[in-house]
């Protein structure tokens, strides 16, 4: 029920973001050498456009049923699995992806904002020089709402689904800044879409 509910109900009615705009990003973004954290369903790395044929494929998240999913989903791609928190230090040999992405992954992880701002720290130390870290996510603040998102905001978070009533657009920005120096960074809806360099 995963892809119905996030691809075709949550996204584009609720939080204002149609899928296109994800594949958008992935399809600038990603690379040859691609980790990507907090996998889902691995329904954005099944749809996106490599500029490889055969791209080296890291999926990492904290629970291993995704895991297990998204291999079997990508399987073509012969992807690596690796069993992770991403607030922890990843355990990943440093400076080995040119990009790393975390598509829905801020607004699920515990913490307020400036706290989550360790895992653009991960996804640094992960990155070789040059690469690109990029995501999406569902911001409380800072971004237009309406009157279902909000609901779905305090359900989604009442039931542990997101962590992110505290999460806003300026606490982002701060993080990225802190970060990166320099990175790109959009609004559509209720959701931020960003990327920054190595």
């Amino acid at each position: 029920m995963y892809d119905p509910m996030v691809f075709r109900f949550n996204l584009p009615f609720g939080w204002r973001c149609p899928e296109r705009r994800l594949l958008d990003l992935y399809d600038r973004c990603v690379s040859a050498r691609h980790l990507d954290v907090g996998v889902g369903t691995g329904r954005l790395l099944q749809e996106c456009r490599y500029p490889s044929a055969t791209p080296e494929i890291t999926l990492m998240d904290v629970y291993s049923n995704p895991l297990d999913y998204a291999a079997k989903r990508l399987e073509r791609y012969r992807p690596r699995t690796h069993l992770a928190d991403a607030l922890e230090p990843w355990g990943l040999p440093p400076a080995s992806f040119d990009s790393v992405g975390m598509v829905n992954l801020l607004g699920c992880v515990q913490g307020a904002m400036p706290e989550k701002t360790i895992v653009l720290e991960h996804a640094r130390t992960a990155l070789a020089p040059g690469g690109v870290v990029f995501g999406a996510t569902v911001l409380a603040g800072g971004v237009s709402h309406t009157r279902l998102s909000r609901r779905m905001l305090k359900v989604g978070n009442r039931r542990g689904a997101y962590c992110n009533l505290g999460d806003n657009l300026e606490d982002l920005e701060a993080g990225l800044e802190q970060v990166f120096g320099r990175y790109e960074l959009e609004v559509q809806g209720a959701v931020a879409l960003f990327s920054a360099r190595a």
